[in-house]
């Protein structure tokens, strides 16, 4: 999707929002194409999960500054997790020259970086062309078992006179968001409802009312929806975060 240039550009670093210090790392990871330019949010130590955030088309002026990336990885800082930002191939101080295709392999080295540093399940999420990058990388990881879930944000299904069409869906068994808004100019929402119809289950389609591509005037209900359905998908106490279980059996046992 590259017919509109992005100009939602946002601040570069993500203030706490869980009233403990985050420290912010800028550094470059090894990609295929070579060096990727990168943020890390490092979050708290014993976490579950890590998180990665796929910024939008480079060519619409897509970068890891762009304020749907900004506001989703918020959601996820939120939560304590490391959040990976990370600019692709010929993007800011990212090397190599931008493909269309094989930006994919970008998240796959984004993902084993983050499985190098921290050895955690990731939740990924990617925001239009992210978005559409993020899940094929995911699909060609499901043997690995170190995607626990996807959110994608604005996936494309029309633009510039071409159909997206997503045959990986298939593939990607992991739980699913499709957030997009009901007004958006590069998914109309029956096309979209098909393209989340091919994805197996589990899945959640989440239209935002009135919302556009860029979810203008909408960052909020993008955040309560992704924040939303992370809390149905991971609820605390269960045995994908070990750390709340482990906190509320002590509690319990001490209790008899």
């Amino acid at each position: 999707m590259t017919g509109r240039v992005d100009k939602s550009v946002f601040h570069p670093t993500i203030p706490p929002t869980s009233g403990r210090p985050s420290a912010l790392r800028s550094f470059s990871l090894d990609g295929p194409a070579g060096r990727l330019e990168a943020l890390l949010n490092e979050g708290e130590l014993d976490t579950p999960f890590s998180a990665l955030v796929c910024h939008p088309h480079p060519l619409g002026g897509g970068t890891l500054h762009n304020k749907v990336v900004y506001h989703a990885a918020k959601i996820f800082s939120g939560r304590g997790w490391p959040v990976l930002r990370f600019n692709f191939r010929g993007v800011g101080l990212s090397e190599g020259v931008h493909d269309g295709i094989a930006e994919a392999d970008d998240v796959s080295a984004a993902l084993d970086w983050l499985d190098r540093e921290f050895g955690k399940p990731v939740v990924a999420a990617g925001f239009s062309f992210g978005a559409a990058m993020g899940l094929k990388a995911a699909s060609t990881r499901i043997a690995e078992d170190d995607i626990r879930a996807f959110a994608a944000l604005g996936l494309p299904t029309h633009a510039e006179g071409r159909d997206y069409r997503y045959p990986y869906l298939a593939a990607c068994t992991f739980p699913k968001l499709f957030l997009s808004g009901d007004q958006d100019q590069f998914a109309p929402i029956e096309q979209l409802r098909a393209v989340v119809a091919t994805a197996p289950e589990p899945k959640q389609f989440t239209p935002i009312p009135n919302a556009d591509h860029f979810f203008t005037g909408h960052l909020q209900a993008m955040q309560s929806a992704l924040g939303n359905w992370l809390d149905t998908t991971f609820p605390a106490g269960e045995d994908c975060c070990p750390r709340l279980a482990n906190l509320q059996k002590a509690v319990t046992d001490d209790r008899h």
